[in-house]
């Protein structure tokens, strides 16, 4: 292996990593709600405005930082980003004040806006075009893993005390990163197009760089168009997810368990019944396979994975907890086992896990689609920028379902009890899939439309130099 082919490798390696820290940090807050809201005499409610803002404000800088992406170095640009969140970090764990809190998690948003837009656009110019969706599975993969990874950190190293430490740890890391920085490798812009091998090769430079009067063009394709609504409908449904837990919780309560125990195997369940998220890169493989032979195939095979998605997740919902044996005390190790036990005797349970994998794994189809498809209609230099934008859009939706999910269980409530409510409730928001999966249908025209554009430009713009 050449030592250009190891600098690609180490670059794709730290970029995947990185992408999982917006998330490890958004992850931090949930588990330390209590003991920040106690430490610094706010209500607990209080705190879900502070994880909302900085949701919001990483998706929106994201677009300002694509925007750069397209303008300057990027390797610089991640530097300054990472320093600017890792600051904003440590500094959040200095908050004396609830306003010290949130102005500090809006710079840590500021900062966190670089990582997803510069990171999608240089793993877009390393990534061979026809292992992109496989490739940048692992890229969406490492993300959702963040989320996992801050909830541990923070209910490993918090204490009911000490809430500051996990904060501490990560903007510790974020230095760490910045060194790792130092040794990555720019790639050339458009450096993965079949299109322009031969310009690179003759020591020539793709010279195009985004300009303001681009954004037009860039919201108004047709492809972005329905890829920003696809994923808005999508997250609309992901985001009501988040309450899947409190399902099992109610499930397991339901059969004279207390809310310890049915805390502590809720939270296994949620875990296990996610294992199909794991096909994601096999799904991204079956993207690509597809890809090469019709510029269509992508969404469409995407559009039927939304699908069943709906279909599995809305069966697994209405599978009851017949005959649920677990331990009547609250040892984690002795429920996780018993929960293993129950899956392969237990005919409910193991309907529940085989409708879940599906569910989960029809699911992962998505994301590493989604992703190449934003690097296949799109030039080299407007893809950071784009991908922003689809994340802002995705960013509304899931904050969309996750709340809008209290609200029309709210109104379910009134006429059903638990653990119906949530029933029909998770059903309800499955119905969000039918418009992002159509949304796949549309946009394969326009799909073969805007990637024969985008090769078209390229062939031109190499022949110019």
């Amino acid at each position: 292996m050449n030592i250009g082919n190891t600098k690609m490798i180490y670059t794709i390696f730290v970029f995947v990593a990185l992408a999982a820290f917006d998330n490890i940090i958004i992850g931090l807050f949930p588990p330390l709600f209590t003991s920040i809201a106690k430490t610094l005499n706010v209500p607990l409610s209080a705190m879900g405005i502070v994880s909302a803002i900085n949701i919001l404000i990483t998706s929106l800088s994201s677009i300002y930082w694509g925007y750069l992406s397209g303008k300057f170095n990027r390797k610089k640009l991640i530097i300054i980003g990472t320093i600017f969140w890792s600051v904003s970090v440590f500094l959040t764990s200095r908050s004396s004040t609830y306003i010290q809190l949130i102005i500090f998690q809006i710079f840590t948003g500021i900062g966190l806006g670089c990582i997803a837009s510069i990171g999608f656009s240089v793993l877009t110019d390393y990534i061979p075009h026809q292992f992109r969706g496989m490739l940048l599975s692992l890229w969406g993969m490492s993300q959702g893993f963040g989320g996992i990874v801050g909830s541990l950190m923070a209910s490993l190293v918090a204490t009911a005390t000490n809430w500051r430490k996990p904060f501490e740890i990560v903007s510790i890391i974020g230095f760490l990163l910045v060194i790792l920085y130092f040794f990555i490798k720019e790639p050339t812009l458009g450096g993965a197009e079949p299109e322009l091998k031969a310009l690179i090769k003759e020591g020539y430079e793709y010279n195009y760089n985004i300009e303001f009067d681009h954004l037009y063009e860039i919201v108004s394709k047709n492809s972005n168009v329905l890829l920003f609504f696809q994923g808005f409908f999508m997250n609309i449904t992901t985001g009501s997810l988040i309450w899947l837990p409190t399902l099992y919780i109610s499930k397991i309560q339901h059969h004279g368990y207390s809310m310890e125990i049915a805390t502590i195997a809720a939270g296994y369940l949620f875990a296990l019944f996610q294992i199909g998220g794991l096909t994601s890169s096999i799904f991204g493989y079956f993207g690509d396979v597809i890809q090469q032979k019709s510029y269509k195939g992508r969404a469409i095979m995407t559009s039927f994975f939304v699908f069943l998605t709906a279909v599995f997740y809305s069966a697994m919902f209405v599978v009851p907890m017949n005959d649920l044996l677990l331990p009547r005390y609250s040892s984690s190790t002795l429920i996780f086992l018993s929960l293993l036990k129950q899956i392969v005797i237990n005919p409910w349970m193991l309907a529940m896990f085989i409708l879940s994998f599906f569910a989960s794994a029809a699911q992962s189809a998505n994301t590493p689609n989604w992703l190449a498809l934003i690097a296949e209609v799109n030039l080299p230099e407007h893809r950071g920028t784009t991908f922003s934008v689809a994340n802002l859009s995705g960013s509304l939706g899931r904050t969309l379902g996750n709340v809008g999910f209290g609200f029309l269980l709210l109104i379910v409530s009134i006429y059903k009890t638990e653990p119906h409510n949530y029933v029909i409730a998770l059903i309800i928001f499955q119905l969000f899939l039918i418009p992002s999966a159509f949304c796949y249908i549309k946009m394969a025209k326009s799909n073969e439309k805007d990637i024969k554009k985008v090769k078209s430009t390229l062939i031109k713009r190499s022949k110019l130099t």
